[in-house]
């Protein structure tokens, strides 16, 4: 897939090469032409325009993504750079067609821009939401917090990142549904990232009725008789169960253990392991009752 990616990325940056060196070069066997047509004049120099500035971003995007790799090849890299620049090329690219289309239209937009300056103050304070949500994205993209991939917390919203935008974090959560979460969010709300430091180390948190607490140790004997021996852990664990919290009516536990692996995937399938014990012993608990 990025294979596929990268050769439809070369073939694009070709074919705006091409039709560069075809327009640059009618410019000169067709200059009386283009000087007797003034509209398809500035159409031309206007495509010149956006093309010429296009392809020097797109060597330039080339080079610093080039020369960050090369600097990153032996360490764990993270793909935020990338996608920054990436992001901001588009941006770019957007900007450049947009004057493009204005001097095709015969318009200066040094005029156009300076003759907007009120409605343009009117526009960023409607968007100011918008705005300062694209420049923390940009914040994000260019630094080492966030990354595709990563399990976060931020605020309420758990689950994994699948795309950093201008405007928000797309985060997958445990539902599989897609949360879109401002990204000015992740410098206003806690924010825990659970892969910023992978480790193989671990917790398992449950709670229960307080009732129910008082035959706590035959439960820690169940679950130390179903993880003592387990291949996905190392075995240099406990495996005591940890009061974390009173309540009026509840206990909150938690149970702290090595994996193999620092794998979520594995955290998780103990996790539910050791959950499953938790729910079979309070429903054999509630028939004794």
């Amino acid at each position: 897939m990025a294979e596929e990616r990268n050769r439809t990325t070369v073939f694009k940056f070709l074919g705006k090469l091409v039709l560069w060196i075809m327009l640059s070069t009618s410019f000169w066997y067709f200059e009386e032409y283009y000087k007797a047509h003034r509209l398809i004049s500035n159409a031309s120099s206007a495509l010149n325009l956006f093309l010429t500035a296009s392809i020097l971003y797109s060597i330039g995007r080339y080079i610093m993504i080039t020369l960050y790799t090369k600097r990153h090849e032996h360490r764990s890299v993270r793909g935020n750079f990338v996608l920054g620049i990436n992001r901001l090329t588009a941006v770019l690219n957007t900007t450049t067609a947009i004057i493009a289309i204005m001097l095709a239209l015969g318009i200066d937009p040094r005029e156009f821009v300076t003759s907007l300056t009120i409605v343009a103050m009117a526009i960023a304070v409607t968007f100011r939401e918008y705005i300062t949500n694209m420049l923390s994205g940009l914040f994000i993209m260019f630094n080492d917090q966030l990354s595709v991939g990563d399990r976060v917390k931020i605020g309420e919203y758990k689950g994994r990142i699948v795309d950093i935008t201008f405007s928000s974090l797309l985060i997958q959560d445990e539902e599989d549904d897609i949360v879109m979460v401002p990204n000015n969010l992740v410098f206003t709300s806690p924010m825990v990232n659970f892969s910023a430091h992978r480790s193989s180390l671990f917790y398992v948190r449950f709670e229960l009725p307080l009732q129910t607490a008082v035959e706590i140790d035959q439960l820690e004997a169940r679950i130390q008789k179903t993880l003592i021996n387990h291949p996905y852990l190392t075995g240099d664990d406990d495996l005591h169960l940890k009061v974390v919290e009173i309540g009026k009516d509840y206990v909150k536990y938690k149970m702290e253990m090595h994996a193999t692996s620092s794998s979520n995937k594995l955290h998780r399938q103990l996790e539910n392991e050791i959950l499953k014990e938790v729910l079979q012993f309070k429903r054999e608990y509630d028939l004794d009752q």
